[in-house]
């Protein structure tokens, strides 16, 4: 993975309706980002085509619409993830845990610019 800002665009997987997109940077290892609603930090480590890593992602802002239901219910949320990458595209499979439950998403990620 080559350092710099990346588009992410997450769909939550195993029946479960969810999604979500954002920025993250990607330096040397380390990982900060987020969108209109989340902020994420973690690491990752890469090689040869593959990487994964680990991410904390929390609410910042409340959501606009009363009736909106945010899928981690503004709680911290811990994930992993490994997956693959080209050029300035990538493509992760993971696992965040939300309290006791185990949500499977699938992301893919654009690089922007350099960072």
């Amino acid at each position: 993975m080559r350092n710099g800002l990346y588009s992410i665009h997450i769909h939550m997987t195993d029946g479960v309706r969810g999604r979500d997109s954002g920025v993250l940077i990607l330096r040397d290892g380390l990982l900060i980002g987020g969108g209109p609603y989340f902020w994420s930090i973690g690491a990752y480590t890469a090689g040869e085509g593959t990487w994964k890593g680990h991410l904390r992602t929390n609410q910042h802002s409340p959501f606009s619409d009363p009736f909106a239901r945010p899928l981690f219910a503004g709680q911290e949320v811990t994930s992993g993830f490994s997956g693959t990458f080209s050029g300035d595209q990538a493509e992760v499979f993971g696992t965040v845990l939300v309290g006791t439950r185990s949500l499977s998403f699938q992301a893919t990620l654009k690089r922007l610019a350099d960072a």
